[in-house]
């Protein structure tokens, strides 16, 4: 077995990028890791949001008593709120590459 040359920087960089066509499979391929990266994303901000409600939530599913004075998240209401417009833009994203529409 002969052994491999290394080509020099300057010859790397002269030398045209090999572009390989998408196929239908490899480009499903794709999309399906890029489903799977934004839907990672929009589980980590749900853990977030669900972190918050965890605190005032019993066993049971119910609403503990001392919310009747009122929900105030612990990250604050801006953070709050654009937690729920990440998720919302992830599963966005998420629906446009099921429906082909990216």
């Amino acid at each position: 077995m002969k052994p491999m040359r290394k080509k020099s920087v300057e010859t790397a960089l002269k030398e045209e990028p090999t572009i390989l066509p998408f196929t239908p499979m490899s480009e499903l391929e794709h999309l399906l890791k890029v489903a799977d990266a934004v839907a990672l994303d929009a589980n980590k901000v749900w853990a977030e949001i669900w972190a918050e409600f965890k605190q005032i939530v019993t066993s049971g599913g119910l609403i503990s008593p001392e919310v009747d004075n009122g929900f105030v998240p612990t990250c604050g209401w801006p953070e709050f709120l654009e937690k729920f417009w990440l998720m919302k833009h992830y599963l966005d994203s998420i629906q446009r590459i099921c429906t082909k529409k990216h």
